[in-house]
């Protein structure tokens, strides 16, 4: 996913206007599901367009997780921005599964979706105010999944009265219901963008210059993945849930401690009615 940094002064380089109206830089990650780890990241300039670069921005991230060690499936979600074929056609090459938005007020993808017979689609659990259905068709030789929702309040169907589609192209193997609910989580990749403005510094590009902005960014993806990392591997919520970086620095970095010695022996020396004090046992 991409994300806009706001900046404030003229002078910072590359900073731009772009679909946002909005001054910043539009930096470009790729977040890994389920810990939040950023795996890349590229500093662009403000205008660049969402999709700019993203070929040589896949071949780096799948390149990288290989040299990690994954030598099992991959498969990336994009949102409608990244969608091109050229860059499917690199996913192929790759061997990299995929799922990517689409955006379907493109009059090719309409005519596809209105193609759809009534009988086909199939009910899935929604909002208590909506309902929504999903059903697949194919679009170029790909497969298209279409979740379309509509809205069941009267008051509000006077806004919205038929049905909002949204689709997305895959690869992935697995029923309609399926695919839409794996894809839905990319909207997760969001949680990790926020942590890293809010709590890692990527919410201010400081310098004027470009590419030192550029290693600010590479600081803050470090510091971002740290905090991830310490949050794993210390178990510090054993019940799987995303530990945000203030949350790690509140409960843990910032606990007023000093190191002893104690007959040779160095301590750690902190207040016994520290609220988290277990928890940084555990990650101890």
């Amino acid at each position: 996913d991409s994300t806009i940094c706001q900046v404030y002064g003229k002078a910072k380089s590359g900073a731009a206007y772009g679909y946002t109206k909005v001054l910043g830089y539009h930096p470009i990650v790729a977040v890994r599901a389920g810990t939040g780890e950023i795996l890349h990241a590229r500093m662009r300039k403000g205008s660049a367009n969402t999709s700019r670069g993203t070929k040589r921005f896949v071949e780096e991230l799948v390149a990288r997780a290989r040299r990690a060690g994954a030598n099992g499936e991959i498969v990336m979600r994009f949102d409608s921005g990244f969608w091109s074929n050229a860059t499917i056609a690199v996913l192929g090459r790759l061997d990299v599964r995929y799922t990517m938005a689409v955006r379907c007020a493109n009059s090719a993808v309409a005519s596809a979706i209105a193609s759809i017979a009534e009988s086909t689609w199939e009910p899935i659990a929604y909002t208590p105010d909506g309902i929504a259905q999903v059903a697949e068709v194919d679009y170029h030789g790909r497969r298209l999944v279409v979740r379309r929702t509509r809205l069941v309040d009267v008051a509000q169907q006077a806004l919205f009265p038929g049905w909002r589609h949204n689709g997305f192209l895959s690869d992935v193997a697995g029923t309609a219901v399926e695919l839409d609910r794996f894809h839905r989580q990319h909207a997760t990749v969001e949680l990790a963008i926020r942590d890293i403005k809010q709590g890692s510094g990527l919410a201010h590009c400081p310098s004027g210059n470009f590419a030192a902005n550029g290693a600010w960014l590479a600081c803050a993806v470090l510091a971002h993945n740290l905090c991830r990392w310490t949050a794993l591997v210390g178990e510090v919520h054993p019940d799987d849930q995303l530990t945000v970086a203030a949350t790690l620095r509140s409960q843990l970095i910032c606990m007023p401690a000093r190191l002893v010695n104690r007959a040779g022996t160095p301590t750690l020396r902190g207040p016994r009615r520290w609220p988290w004090r277990r928890h940084l046992e555990r990650a101890l």
